[in-house]
């Protein structure tokens, strides 16, 4: 009993952490909250996911073992105890109880015996006499019942145990370990996938997880195990027809639920059912729960520029959520070979757009909350849906590889009209955001223009000359300005700011930004007049409002330019178009133990109800011949002897003495 009531406090700790710590999350969640050291300690402990790690499973089978044990050893003995009246208990053993009392009465023993019975019988007590000469010894008990409490709270520990193993992966890495199942490591069709891989339609215990897109349908689900998977036949066919979602003013789904077609490949019988969240399908013992949703391979139209060279010219590249593309990017004196891996579209982005971080273009943008992410609280009267948003990877031929999520629409941030572009090295770290000035058409063209621009040496001359030629003086003479120009601008188009200072002191580098800026700046605005020239297009005015909005243009534009160096792709992809395709995630299980700790439930309330509620009493009373009458000692006891015992025995003496009478 101590080993099991140890292994039970086990559980109890464990069953704590598996309720704080998230479960079955990606491994850099946890690399972020703990650190790489201790993820590697807690991991040889599979703290991850504890509900079904190797010790969990191995403590609940021994407190299942040890259980029943103790059980199987003690329950007969209760039965028996139950069934006894335990009247062959000497009399003058009676005289040793503490609740006892004696009397004389004037009538015969068997008198004296019918008016106990009646009494006894009245309060609920079961008597058996033994006779035992002239001499009489009645035995009575009420509450045997309580014993049955103990039974059934161990019984409970064992049925809910089980129940809890039934349900686990146990049945499933019984198949891997003992009936030579091997999980698929290999990217393959669910069709190629061989039979050891393959789990049976009968398998009797499962909980796997199944995408089917709209339009799509599926009859298999994925169980995970290790690092591979194995697939679950079900017994139906499950059509998505149509996904419903509903969202709050933050951006967060509200609701969501699936419009399905059940198929069953027996009968060939067909019906509709709603699956929503907590209102699941049951049909042939398999339950489907609603548990999120994701893409099912929206088509998208892109726009890229090349971010190398001096052509802006774009191209038009198509895609598909979950799929590949290889592209040929322009990398200076030879293309780069690319390959762009889809990974996702969100339709709706709800952005906190309060304006309250100070612009920080080389770094995250904190008040940018993507739906997925950390949105700000439903009583932001700054949030706004800023439109659809694609995510991408873009994986180099030196196999190096960053994330990209890029925003389909440009949107107000420091009151300038900008394009969000950001890049991370993996989910383990957020995203770094660039920023780019819209033009009037509401797209990054002028800017992607201005960029070519500057890798261009004819024109990077020219707007050289025009602003030495306006800001010459006797101190600065045209022809050591435009050198400086010159030297400038390149500098700045490959390293961008940090390279105008790298090789400054410290102490001078806020002296030599200050000239160096405005010197940036005045000559992008002439470039970009000589940009506009080229493309037959008007100038820029540099006076009122118009003049107010080009020079911010500028500025943006001298921000965007100073990261792009740390941009690390060669091209830049902006949405141009999609087709939105939902699929649903659900959710499929075979639980039998669930019945199983139902049951159990329902055991150990009986059990708890049986202990604490039912009073366990027994009463015995020795009557002898005494003087013409009887004489008559009994004696009261109990399992717990509580106050409610004791009052109930000054009951019970109160009432011997007037029978005695």
């Amino acid at each position: 009993m101590r080993f099991a009531v140890s292994l039970l406090m086990f559980i109890c700790v464990a069953s704590v952490i598996g309720t704080v710590l998230q479960q079955n999350q990606a491994d850099n969640n946890y690399i972020d909250q703990f650190g790489p050291f201790w993820f590697t300690v807690f991991d040889k402990f599979s703290i991850w996911h504890i509900y079904n790690s190797w010790w969990f499973l191995l403590i609940m089978a021994f407190l299942v073992v040890s259980t029943t044990i103790c059980l199987l050893r003690n329950a007969p003995k209760m039965v028996r105890d139950m069934q006894s009246f335990r009247e062959y208990v000497r009399a003058s053993s009676l005289r040793s109880f503490h609740h006892r009392v004696e009397a004389t009465a004037p009538v015969s023993p068997a008198e004296s015996l019918a008016r106990l019975q009646q009494w006894l019988g009245a309060q609920g007590y079961k008597s058996k006499v033994r006779q035992d000469g002239d001499s009489m010894m009645l035995a009575a008990k009420k509450g045997a019942a309580n014993r049955l409490g103990y039974i059934f709270a161990h019984a409970a520990i064992v049925v809910i145990c089980v129940g809890g193993l039934l349900d686990s992966e146990l049945p499933v890495r019984l198949q891997v370990w003992l009936g030579g199942k091997q999980p698929v490591t290999e990217n393959m069709l669910i069709s190629q996938v061989p039979e050891s891989g393959r789990l049976s339609a009968r398998n009797p215990s499962f909980r796997a997880n199944m995408l089917v897109p709209e339009g799509a349908q599926s009859s298999s689900g994925i169980i995970s195990v290790d690092e591979g998977v194995l697939v679950q036949p079900l017994p139906f066919t499950l059509k998505l027809n149509k996904f419903l979602v509903d969202y709050y003013s933050t951006g967060m789904p509200s609701s969501f639920k699936s419009e399905v077609e059940v198929t069953d490949p027996e009968t060939g019988k067909s019906f509709s059912q709603t699956i929503e969240v907590n209102e699941p399908l049951r049909y042939k013992g398999v339950t489907v729960y609603q548990s999120s949703f994701d893409d099912g391979g929206s088509t998208l139209e892109l726009l890229g520029y090349p971010l190398a060279g001096a052509s802006a010219k774009p191209f038009e590249l198509a895609g598909t959520v979950g799929s590949s593309a290889d592209l040929m990017a322009a990398g200076g004196s030879r293309a780069v070979p690319l390959k762009i891996e889809f990974s996702g579209l969100r339709v709706i982005n709800v952005e906190d757009l309060s304006g309250e971080v100070a612009p920080q273009p080389k770094a995250v943008i904190d008040h940018v909350a993507a739906v997925t992410g950390s949105a700000a609280g439903a009583k932001n009267e700054h949030l706004r849906n800023v439109g659809p948003s694609v995510q991408y990877r873009i994986i180099g031929e030196d196999g190096q590889s960053y994330e990209y999520t890029n925003y389909m629409l440009p949107m107000m941030l420091d009151d300038s009209l900008v394009f969000l572009a950001g890049v991370r090295e993996s989910e383990a770290v957020p995203y770094r955001y660039v920023r780019i000035p819209a033009d009037a058409d509401n797209s990054v063209a002028e800017f992607m223009n201005l960029r070519a621009a500057l890798a261009d040496p004819a024109a990077v001359q020219q707007a050289a000359q025009r602003f030495a030629r306006k800001n010459a003086n006797e101190t600065m003479q045209a022809p050591m300005l435009e050198k400086a120009v010159l030297g400038a601008l390149d500098t700045f188009y490959r390293k961008g700011f940090n390279g105008i200072i790298e090789q400054v002191p410290e102490q001078d580098r806020e002296k030599v930004l200050g000239f160096a800026v405005p010197m940036i700046q005045l000559s992008l605005a002439e470039l970009r007049d000589v940009m506009r020239e080229r493309s037959g297009q008007t100038a820029v005015k540099r006076e009122g409002q118009e003049g107010i909005q080009a020079d911010q243009w500028i500025q943006m534009s001298l921000l965007a330019l100073a990261n792009l160096p740390d941009y690390p792709a060669p091209v830049f992809l902006t949405l141009k178009g999609f087709d939105q395709v939902e699929a649903s995630v659900f959710q499929v299980a075979r639980s039998p133990g669930k019945n199983t700790v139902y049951l159990g439930c329902l055991f150990l309330i009986i059990g708890v109800f049986s202990m604490f509620y039912i009073r366990d009493r027994r009463v015995w009373v020795w009557i002898k011949p005494h003087a013409g009458g009887s004489e008559l000692l009994a004696a009261m006891t109990s399992q717990r002897r509580t106050l409610d015992f004791n009052h109930e025995f000054d009951r019970f003496k109160e009432a011997f003495k007037r029978l005695s009478t």
